[in-house]
């Protein structure tokens, strides 16, 4: 038996999220003009309050590079603030501003609609990808 790679789960499950990504990522950059590095430093900022760029460095799966690089574009477009760590200055935290705040509220409704509909798109697979997922965060945190 050969090899198929387009039967191989995880390339398979790559593919989608990419596919579902790139439809996201058109909706906030029309709506916003944002790459997807900004909108998930946006994003995790309005999660998770102000944290340091080796926090969502690990949060958002990019490379730490990328994240400053976006940190600086939302800075210079008045979303983001940087300040210094008191502790550690070697870190720099990251807050939203309020115009920043004010754009995830508008994004977050942009969210929350593709959501609804790719749930609704899937319908009860959707429930069989969370319990799998679920086992695979399950599986990961033991080993």
């Amino acid at each position: 038996m050969s090899f198929d790679l387009d039967r191989f789960l995880p390339y398979r499950l790559s593919v989608a999220a990419a596919r579902l990504s790139r439809r996201f990522a058109a909706l906030y950059e029309a709506e916003a003009g944002l790459s997807t590095p900004e909108w998930r430093v946006l994003a995790h900022l309005a999660h998770s309050g102000a944290v340091s760029v080796r926090d969502i460095t690990a949060r958002v799966h990019l490379d730490k590079s990328m994240v400053s690089r976006a940190a600086s574009r939302l800075q210079e477009a008045g979303l983001v603030r940087k300040s210094g760590n008191a502790a550690d200055r070697r870190l720099v935290a990251l807050e939203l501003t309020p115009a920043g705040r004010a754009l995830m509220a508008r994004l977050g409704r942009i969210a929350e609609a593709f959501q609804a509909d790719l749930l609704a798109e899937l319908g009860p697979e959707a429930e069989a990808l969370d319990r799998a997922l679920a086992k695979i965060d399950q599986r990961e945190n033991r080993d």
